[in-house]
């Protein structure tokens, strides 16, 4: 999620909300990842008609503080989680990569799977993270951003990837990708207080991680429940979203629209 400094000083988004598209593809490097970046604007979009489908690249096998922790049963389980997200925003498929949490790489062999999911899904607008953001911690987020960018330029052109085209995969160009956490937000969707409450609960059937990222990262006032500063945490970021944008709740996101 773009924090409250990270939109300060800006200068306000070049466009606002897109038409509603027919299909849309969210490609992220972790369970979860969707559902804070993004979650409002899926919300509306799946509400006005949108199939919108989740690509996740790793297992999200590193997800907890537990040192004794199965990781079969949370990768299963962090499955599962991100499966009943999805449906809460009224998402149509999710399809796992299952490459190795904290060891993503942006490979041709990785970015190709990326391209026959964007080949067989053929969406017109593709979110994921922004491989160009400075000063990022996390390596699979960035490996996960190059991977959407590079998906979408191999799913366009036909001399990548040829054997999907002989197995009856066409090539595919999105009109738009949008990409979340920008280094330079210039783009903004709006939503409504409907959809910041379906953003919550889809974050909050993530229970695997309310420990090690959701309720960690709220501070609580005296006598507030650890659930409802969540709740008031997300409010106030979409919120300043919307002030920046001019709008009442928001998500920001760098379009690339003129250049696929």
């Amino acid at each position: 999620m773009v924090r409250r400094a990270d939109l300060t000083d800006r200068p306000p988004p070049r466009s606002i909300d897109l038409a509603t598209p027919s299909v849309v593809l969210v490609v992220v490097a972790h369970p979860d990842d969707a559902e804070f970046q993004c979650g409002g604007t899926l919300s509306k979009w799946t509400r006005r008609g949108a199939a919108v489908h989740h690509l996740v690249l790793t297992d999200g096998s590193k997800g907890t503080w537990d040192r004794d922790a199965d990781q079969a049963e949370l990768v299963e389980r962090r499955r599962l989680e991100q499966v009943r997200a999805s449906e809460l925003l009224g998402g149509a498929t999710v399809t796992f990569l299952g490459e190795t949490d904290g060891e993503l790489v942006a490979d041709v062999t990785t970015r190709d799977r990326v391209c026959e999911v964007i080949r067989r899904l053929r969406p017109d607008v593709v979110l994921g993270h922004d491989p160009w953001k400075r000063y990022r911690l996390h390596p699979d987020h960035a490996a996960a951003g190059r991977l959407v960018v590079e998906g979408i330029v191999a799913a366009r052109d036909p001399w990548f990837a040829r054997d999907q085209l002989a197995d009856g995969l066409e090539p595919h160009r999105p009109r738009a990708l949008m990409l979340f956490e920008p280094d330079a937000a210039d783009h903004a969707e709006s939503f409504g207080p409907e959809d910041l409450n379906r953003k919550v609960d889809a974050l909050l059937a993530h229970r695997s991680q309310w420990e090690t990222t959701h309720l960690s990262r709220s501070s609580a006032a005296e006598d507030e429940a650890p659930l409802d500063a969540f709740r008031r945490r997300e409010a106030e970021l979409a919120g300043d979203a919307g002030r920046w944008a001019g709008t009442g709740l928001a998500e920001a996101f760098h379009l690339v629209d003129d250049e696929l």
